[in-house]
């Protein structure tokens, strides 16, 4: 694993009035230095962190050398969310969570790019809550970022979205095994009916009682307690309710019309969590303010994961988008 660095911020101001007297911003960069190439901002999702590619890199098959985003080619910057405990500090975990918002993340995050000199960003990309926090980013700066791709994600957190963040909570702080039981939950949410049905096909575990999807749910909640903290998933969680990127600003195409960025919506055919219908929506919207705004859809059986999963797919709706980049370095170079 490429060594995290460390920014420290001091008297950060929260969305909700609430002032941070410290606040660390842990990060790792990947490919050509600073100031030398193009940069791209990889956001990480729920449980996910600043370690993009590399050998137990979350989104390798995507990002590294002669990969889509070829760090051959471009900067690569993670920020982790404060309080995701991926730094192993415990000092860096946060209790009261829900003082935090998405919008507080996203100008932690440009705060962090300020401290390291970079004003204007080629791309910043993410998957789920790391969309969300993207799209946030961008209307910070809407002339900062070339490119806005939120893959499996959404501007605002539908009825939907906050219903399961409730649910999630209500296990988070009430059962006695909390990590475990709620990634029970969401696993569910984050795949379909048909991928498990298909997986699992209702066998058991060597001719035992036990089935082997009850097997697959209980080994996922046992490997997330072991490498996440209660804390962080309930910040992390938290956060998903509080996208909305209209809340106290103007309205959604009014924000969307200042937005400089090509703007890349990126959705999952059978995604029961953001659900495809609304990134529909959202692209249907924005071609009336903007030409430079474009809808994919990744086709899978796995529902919402499908972004972790179908790189292949992936991979072809970012090429386009990062080769051109790519082909401009080598002509300048």
């Amino acid at each position: 694993m490429k060594d995290l660095e460390k920014i420290d911020l001091f008297h950060f101001d929260l969305e909700n009035g609430k002032q941070r007297p410290y606040i660390p911003l842990f990060f790792q960069t990947f490919g050509q230095p600073i100031g030398t190439a193009p940069v791209v901002v990889v956001n990480h999702a729920l449980t996910g962190n600043s370690n993009v590619t590399g050998e137990s890199g979350w989104w390798s098959d995507l990002i590294g050398e002669d990969k889509i985003i070829d760090t051959h080619y471009f900067t690569v910057i993670a920020f982790n969310i404060p309080g995701n405990g991926y730094d192993d500090n415990f000092g860096n975990l946060i209790s009261a969570y829900q003082d935090f918002t998405i919008r507080d993340v996203a100008r932690i995050f440009w705060e962090g790019l300020s401290f390291l000199k970079i004003e204007t960003i080629f791309a910043v990309i993410g998957g789920s809550l790391g969309g969300a926090v993207a799209w946030e980013m961008a209307v910070l700066k809407p002339n900062a970022v070339d490119n806005l791709i939120p893959i499996a994600t959404d501007w605002k957190a539908t009825d939907w979205v906050i219903a399961n963040v409730l649910i999630q909570d209500q296990i988070l702080n009430n059962s006695d095994d909390p990590i475990a039981d709620a990634r029970l939950h969401a696993m569910l949410l984050y795949r379909t009916p048909q991928s498990i049905n298909q997986r699992f096909q209702r066998n058991k575990l060597n001719n035992l009682s036990i089935f082997q999807i009850e097997n697959w749910l209980i080994n996922h909640g046992f490997k997330l307690k072991n490498r996440f903290r209660l804390s962080a998933y309930k910040l992390m969680n938290h956060l998903l309710k509080t996208n909305d990127i209209t809340r106290n600003r103007k309205d959604f195409l009014a924000l969307a019309h200042d937005i400089q960025a090509t703007i890349h919506v990126i959705a999952v055919d059978t995604d029961y969590f953001f659900i495809p219908d609304e990134n529909r929506e959202t692209h249907q919207q924005l071609q009336s303010v903007k030409e430079n705004a474009f809808y994919h859809e990744i086709n899978s059986i796995h529902g919402h994961d499908a972004f972790l999963i179908e790189f292949e797919q992936l991979a072809q709706i970012l090429a386009p988008i990062f080769n051109k980049q790519k082909q401009q370095n080598y002509v300048s170079a």
